[in-house]
């Protein structure tokens, strides 16, 4: 079971695997270990979904020819970027002093209902006191790993398109 020797197909389905791994550990930490998503750990799990469907795809529809393999491989990496983008902001919120810690802001659901796709994103994206608080685990904060697991996955996407056999 060489990851080598395995084909685009089998390369896609297993990055779909991981995708759904992660939404369920983010599923299982937010009710089982209490750990309630801010705005921007919920941008980041729509990133890995949005991954996971691309994955799934491309695994089920398992082209043969480079073209549309690529155009998997990018759309997996738009959401990848996306991602990365997400949880760097995530961690660099985590990372300032308790004192230039933005204050707790309304939730996600409150901001779609209330404003403008637009500036509902710059809000989200400006952060609030909930995104500043590190719930590490194994030794990492959650928005670390998933930066992790976003470079970990964009890479896998472009390797299955480059050295898949038929």
């Amino acid at each position: 079971m060489n990851p080598r020797t395995w084909s685009f197909r089998t390369r896609y389905a297993a990055g779909f695997v991981v995708c759904a791994a992660l939404m369920g550990f983010a599923l299982y930490a937010q009710y089982v270990m209490y750990l309630d998503p801010c705005p921007l750990c919920i941008f980041q799990r729509i990133a890995v979904c949005f991954m996971g469907v691309f994955f799934l795809v491309g695994a089920l529809h398992s082209p043969r020819t480079r073209a549309p393999r690529v155009v998997y491989a990018s759309l997996v990496g738009l959401g990848g970027l996306w991602g990365i983008a997400t949880a760097g902001r995530h961690l660099w919120l985590q990372s300032l002093p308790a004192d230039q810690v933005p204050a707790c802001g309304p939730g996600l659901g409150y901001l779609f209902d209330a404003f403008p796709f637009m500036k509902m994103l710059k809000l989200a994206f400006t952060g609030s006191g909930e995104c500043a608080k590190i719930e590490p685990i194994l030794g990492l904060p959650m928005p670390g790993w998933t930066l992790l697991w976003f470079v970990v996955l964009i890479v896998w996407a472009f390797v299955a398109v480059r050295r898949s056999v038929r």
